[in-house]
């Protein structure tokens, strides 16, 4: 994939957030860190303060069931996936950028696409379903341009 000029490269997962530009030229990009963000999302089971309660049977039977389990740690990374929508919103209305590739897991990049504003869809050349957050940036130099 080409990375022009003075793209604006988003990897994420739902943790972590990297806001790079390309200060290179398309065959050989320079990613430069404009951002970096990593929230602390710790797995449910220590988020949660109580197990998932439980019900009795509303037509008279005997029968009892629980109720599903929220899953928070998920539930965090779909707020950070829309948080992170709406930073790219706000910098495109302001005209920060012209081309746009995202790099993200599969499940995150389908929240992301949930939450994408038009003038952020206009803007978009390129989409990566890939986990690259702890990736160096010479080898996320290297995964662009072999996709």
């Amino acid at each position: 994939m080409q990375v022009p000029h003075r793209t604006f490269v988003v990897v994420a997962d739902g943790e972590k957030m990297l806001f790079f530009r390309n200060e290179g030229d398309g065959e050989f990009p320079q990613l430069q860190v404009e951002r970096k963000r990593v929230q602390d999302n710790p797995p449910t089971r220590d988020q949660k303060t109580d197990e998932a309660g439980r019900t009795f049977d509303a037509s008279g039977g005997a029968g009892r069931s629980a109720y599903e389990e929220t899953d928070f740690h998920q539930l965090e990374e779909q707020r950070f996936a829309a948080e992170t929508a709406e930073l790219l919103k706000k910098r495109a209305l302001k005209n920060d950028f012209e081309s746009l590739i995202i790099v993200a897991p599969p499940r995150t990049l389908g929240e992301l696409r949930k939450h994408y504003h038009k003038e952020v869809e206009k803007r978009l050349v390129g989409e990566i379903a890939k986990d690259l957050t702890g990736h160096p940036v010479e080898q996320i130099e290297k995964i662009l341009l072999a996709e």
